[in-house]
């Protein structure tokens, strides 16, 4: 899987701006998907070079015009040879926050309570974007995305829990110190 297959799959329900993909790479797919802003437009780019997708100018009343994408039929072919290849393993993303907490015996209880307290709160903050989404969605979503949102929400709820515990469990530390 690679940006290639992910914004054809987003095309393959409709036409977008590169502004629309990249908000969806933020926000939808950044749960199970990083991508850097600095790589979608040149990908963008090379795609319509292959033929994989079109670029058509639309005209905008008060507005600058804005470019629309549109997935050609080589564009699907490319899509569906990825949906019926082999799955390939999942790959962890990098962390800092779990190779900072791993050494984390080298900077003592307090730096790690820090830590653990920053990720416990963006961890709440996309559990609570993941669950807003759902709920304003999953009426109109697949069965199948709403297995995948259901994933990424239960992963942010045992990430939370075991946060709290190990929270917890440094704080008494500090406490008996």
């Amino acid at each position: 899987m690679n940006s290639q297959d992910v914004i054809l799959g987003m095309l393959m329900k409709g036409s977008l701006t590169g502004y629309e993909i990249k908000q969806l790479l933020e926000n939808v797919f950044s749960n199970f998907y990083s991508s850097s802003y600095g790589t979608i437009y040149p990908t963008l780019a090379r795609m319509e070079k292959e033929g994989l997708i079109t670029k058509e100018n639309v005209q905008q009343e008060g507005k600058p015009n804005k470019n629309l994408l549109n997935i050609t039929d080589k564009g699907r072919d490319s899509f569906n040879a990825y949906l019926l290849a082999p799955l390939e393993a999942d790959s962890i993303k990098k962390s800092d926050f779990m190779m900072r907490l791993y050494f984390g015996e080298f900077v003592g209880y307090d730096k790690v309570i820090i830590w653990l307290k920053q990720v416990q709160e963006e961890s709440q903050q996309k559990l609570d974007q993941l669950l807003e989404q759902y709920s304003l969605y999953k009426d109109t979503m697949h069965p199948a995305q709403i297995i995948c949102i259901q994933i990424g929400i239960e992963e942010y709820n045992a990430k939370l829990k075991i946060i709290a515990e190990g929270l917890s469990n440094m704080e008494q530390l500090v406490l008996t110190k």
